[in-house]
């Protein structure tokens, strides 16, 4: 994956889901650190649509 859709937010938390759960990605930081995104505006971006990310799961809710 070369970037994130961001512009699509369902399928924004579908790839961020699965890079947490398949690939090398430990945690929202590492992939946003990767990605060059930030993390303040993804939160507010998933916040707004609904969503959060849940740090002990480790998954977008």
């Amino acid at each position: 994956m070369d970037h994130l859709p961001e512009h699509d937010v369902p399928m924004l938390v579908s790839a961020i889901n699965f890079l947490l759960r398949d690939e090398e990605f430990d945690n929202l930081d590492e992939i946003c650190y990767h990605f060059n995104v930030d993390r303040s505006e993804l939160d507010a971006k998933l916040a707004a649509a609904g969503f959060h990310y849940d740090e002990r799961q480790n998954r977008v809710w």
